[in-house]
């Protein structure tokens, strides 16, 4: 991530808050409960950055109509437009690592990551 702070920082952004609208735009509209797994945050410290990008205008919350006790969490016109203009930058970033690293090290440390946040805790 130490690649990436100065980039996100520079667009106004946390590491956390990043995850939350990359994962946004990967999904679409998604359920709260969802996006912390994806995400990999905690409930509270989701709550706490949806917030926060809703301030922004960045994300909208609403009630799931088929179910009320879940919330629907999405990008806004503004929040897709932000983050199309900061993803070329943030695949340059990863461009350069994978240049750097090499294309299998990078897969390998992802499947990795992967099945770890997978696993429930310990």
């Amino acid at each position: 991530m130490s690649q990436f702070r100065p980039m996100l920082a520079e667009h106004g952004f946390n590491e956390q808050q990043w995850r939350v609208v990359r994962v946004l735009s990967e999904t679409g509209a998604i359920d709260q409960t969802e996006l912390a797994e994806r995400a990999s945050l905690l409930g509270p410290s989701l709550t706490r950055i949806v917030a926060a990008l809703s301030q922004r205008g960045l994300v909208t919350q609403e009630r799931d109509t088929a179910d009320q006790r879940r919330r629907l969490i999405a990008l806004t016109p503004e929040g897709e437009t932000t983050i199309t203009a900061i993803l070329p930058e943030s695949q340059e970033i990863y461009a350069k690592l994978e240049s750097s690293i090499g294309k299998e090290k990078i897969a390998s440390l992802l499947d990795l990551l992967e099945e770890v946040t997978k696993k429930k805790r310990f």
